[in-house]
């Protein structure tokens, strides 16, 4: 399956998907030392850059796309200016996914979009013809020495057309994909509340695509060397951070999640 990356920072969705055994064909990001770390690790990889000024009827299709696009609007640690902040960025996300219709979408934010946004975002998502599931997945649920609670949605297109009445066609067949993890479908192209939940752990009573899912199996926190007890500093540097590198990883992802919700959707994909 092949990916094209939004907001890419510093390549934690790319990482994290290739793992997966996703292929990444193209990726956007307009921070210029981000863009040099994914050149660095992704050379062959076109790079977009402000994604305000992108003509999407010149990039390549994907089977996904991802990304976590600008949190600083619903965070709780900024004014939560929300749609009238001028880093609100999705309306340019689903300008994206209206010219490409990728099968799947993997989006990422802040814990705080649930109270400030998010019932916009997902109407979007219906709107364009899109079921989607969500949960706040923190970075401690793969392993990590630290919480980092993000909200994950996987999103997949009901059909890649739509009717005379402009809904999704085949909207009166129910073909929705049983995605594992403790979720609840909050956005639903044909207009059906639903309320199954399952979990990780009982995967394989409730889905047999998702039956080798193993949080454990692409878990490796373990097997480097130690962490420091001070954040965001390595063993042995006798200083912080410095302001790219710092703001890098703040912006960042754990790569594992992505890694654990790809292989899920490929295994879902590959049995639909």
């Amino acid at each position: 399956m092949t990916v094209g990356s939004l907001f890419a920072g510093i390549g934690g969705f790319d990482l994290g998907l290739e793992r997966a055994g996703m292929r990444v064909a193209w990726q956007c990001e307009i921070d210029p030392d981000a863009r040099a770390i994914l050149a660095k690790h992704w050379p062959k990889v076109p790079c977009y850059g402000d994604i305000r000024r992108i003509d999407w009827s010149t990039v390549e299709p994907v089977d996904v796309i991802c990304g976590g696009y600008p949190c600083q609007p619903f965070s709780c640690a900024g004014k939560r200016e929300g749609e009238f902040d001028e880093r609100h960025l999705w309306p340019e996300v689903a300008r994206c996914v209206r010219e490409l219709r990728p099968r799947w979408l993997l989006l990422e934010n802040v814990s705080g979009h649930l109270s400030l946004g998010f019932g916009a975002v997902l109407g979007d998502l219906a709107a364009l013809g899109y079921d989607a599931w969500w949960d706040c997945i923190p970075a401690a649920a793969v392993g990590a020495p630290h919480l980092r609670d993000r909200v994950f949605v996987v999103a997949w297109r009901v059909d890649g057309d739509t009717d005379d009445k402009g809904q999704p066609a085949g909207a009166e067949h129910d073909e929705t994909p049983r995605m594992p993890r403790n979720c609840g479908v909050v956005a639903d192209a044909r207009g059906k509340p639903r309320t199954e939940r399952t979990t990780i752990g009982r995967a394989s009573k409730t889905s047999q695509s998702a039956r080798s899912c193993d949080v454990g199996a692409f878990c490796s926190w373990n097997s480097g060397p130690p962490v420091s007890p001070i954040r965001r500093v390595d063993d042995g540097v006798p200083a912080r951070l410095d302001a790219p590198r710092l703001r890098g990883l703040g912006n960042a992802i754990v790569p594992q999640i992505p890694e654990m919700l790809g292989r899920i959707i490929v295994e879902v994909d590959r049995c639909s």
